[in-house]
């Protein structure tokens, strides 16, 4: 019987762990999204700036701005993703590696 007690306390602490471990990710990749979303804010307000002394004839060059943010969201992403999976958080995991690939298709899709 002492057997069973332990293993109670040990699904209940693995439940905390598993929600905190959630809470972490969440939080780091809002807090990425928000830096990535800030950065091409900021860059888009430069180019405008930029665009308004140029000739019709001129044409901006290319920027790979958002195909670098997208690119490095996704990697990092991915990366917790896998680490989720190693550690055994297979829900969480998945999801992390769902939001991955569609970062790394909407990265692809912004190809300049």
């Amino acid at each position: 019987m002492p057997e069973r007690a332990d293993r109670q306390h040990s699904d209940g602490g693995d439940a905390l762990t598993a929600g905190c471990l959630l809470l972490l990710v969440l939080v780091a990749d809002a807090a990425a999204g928000f830096l990535v979303v800030l950065l091409l804010a900021v860059r888009g307000l430069g180019r405008m700036g930029a665009g308004s002394g140029q000739t019709p004839a001129g044409s901006l060059p290319a920027d790979w701005a958002p195909l670098l943010c997208f690119g490095a969201l996704a990697l990092a992403v991915g990366a917790t993703g896998v680490l989720l999976l190693r550690l055994g958080h297979r829900f969480t995991g998945a999801v992390q590696l769902v939001f991955c690939t569609v970062l790394a298709c909407h990265a692809l899709g912004s190809w300049p």
